[in-house]
């Protein structure tokens, strides 16, 4: 498949997750990725994830998760023939994206000030927690701290047990795909003749994306509490007990209402005064979820779903993760890559790609995810460093 961004050369100095899931995107879509990371130690996710020998060796499954199809470099930037190296990296480079704390990058003298006099029509993106200005921008972020701040965690889960956090780093990925969108946005910018900065937040990413809550609050005056499985906009609509597993239901029309009645063999709910209309039923929640759930005892989640289904309910069983990447809906869609004998793993890995396809074909990389440095001899030849050079370099702990 023809690639969109096969021409663009980005440089991912990032670490753990936010940065590296942004540019994971970008190398999907065909740009060429660098990894330029710190000699010695590299990105951190290298040391995480739930394979002690791989974190041994550097090659944590946190980081393979999100790091195929890039080469890595290492980079000493606190070494003055370092930071020569970064910025040839950077004059032949479209785009640079870091996630230090806001400052770091100009202390260093390699912010996006110094580089655009490097290369002008640079696209500099900054992720952090909090944004570059601000009385929080200095401060340290964790997914889970953003969670908790932006309000995440406290509509999880129900009355009794909230706050909870989301069971993956959400804030995190969202920044980084909020990173990447502003990213192909600037690049799609073909009259551009100066650079862009871009300054991301996860904390305001993830605010974004709580946009009926948000507006809830600000519009309408409501504040956001949290209902567990429930929808806070319909009834039936969230998870309910069957005679074997958790189902989904989402019947947020009334015809699905009414179907949904009929399918569990007790159509004279949809004319009970206590469920007729969207808000009694909301009002009367808790005695309909009693209702169906008595009638969804008779049967498996796997048999309602189905039924409701094909009475145009929208429903699903709740799966586990593995449970979901076998289903032939994933299963056959290429949403999932295999490398084979992966170098620093030895073994086949497979790895989740993007979520969407292009003129029918699920974008995909050749390349694992790789080795720390891996590449660093190569990169500097296309930069112009010979032998000699190189071992320079290298002997002077600059690389």
């Amino acid at each position: 498949m023809h690639k969109p961004l096969r021409h663009i050369r980005v440089l991912d100095l990032t670490n753990v997750l936010a940065g590296p899931f942004c540019c994971h995107q970008l190398a999907h879509m065909g740009a060429e990725v660098i990894k330029v990371e710190t000699p010695g130690t590299g990105d951190l996710a290298r040391q995480l994830g739930a394979d002690p020998e791989l974190n041994r060796r550097l090659m944590g499954v946190s980081f393979l998760a999100q790091n195929p199809g890039k080469r890595s470099i290492t980079v000493n930037f606190k070494h003055a023939r370092g930071k020569e190296v970064f910025r040839k990296l950077v004059a032949s480079a479209d785009v640079v994206v870091e996630n230090f704390r806001p400052g770091v990058m100009d202390r260093l003298g390699l912010g996006y000030a110094a580089l655009k006099e490097v290369n002008p029509r640079l696209i500099y993106c900054a992720i952090s927690g909090f944004g570059q200005d601000g009385p929080l921008s200095g401060l340290p972020a964790y997914d889970q701290i953003i969670q908790g701040m932006a309000g995440v965690m406290h509509i999880t889960g129900d009355p009794d047990t909230a706050p909870y956090r989301v069971g993956y780093p959400v804030s995190d990925t969202i920044g980084g795909m909020t990173a990447a969108f502003a990213i192909a946005a600037s690049l799609a910018d073909r009259e551009r003749e100066t650079g862009y900065f871009l300054d991301v937040s996860m904390l305001e990413s993830t605010l974004c994306t709580m946009g009926w809550v948000v507006s809830n609050h600000l519009i309408a005056g409501k504040a956001p509490v949290p209902m567990g499985n429930e929808n806070m906009t319909a009834s039936p609509s969230g998870t309910f007990r069957t005679g074997d597993g958790l189902l989904n239901i989402a019947a947020n029309k009334q015809e699905q209402f009414e179907a949904v009645c009929r399918v569990v063999g007790r159509p004279e709910l949809a004319a009970d005064p206590r469920f007729a209309e969207r808000q009694a039923r909301l009002q009367h929640r808790a005695e309909l979820t009693r209702e169906l759930e008595a009638e969804l005892a008779k049967g498996s989640a796997d048999d309602w779903w189905q039924r409701l289904n094909e009475a145009g309910v929208p429903a699903g069983p709740v799966l586990s993760v593995p449970e979901a990447l076998a289903h032939p809906q994933v299963a056959t869609r290429g949403m999932v890559g295999t490398f084979p004998a992966a170098p620093g793993v030895e073994r086949d890995i497979r790895l989740v790609r993007t979520g969407f396809k292009v003129n029918g074909a699920a974008p995909a990389v050749d390349t694992p995810p790789p080795e720390l440095g891996q590449h660093t001899r190569d990169i500097l030849a296309q930069l112009g460093y010979d032998d000699a050079e190189i071992e320079s370099l290298k002997e002077e702990r600059a690389i």
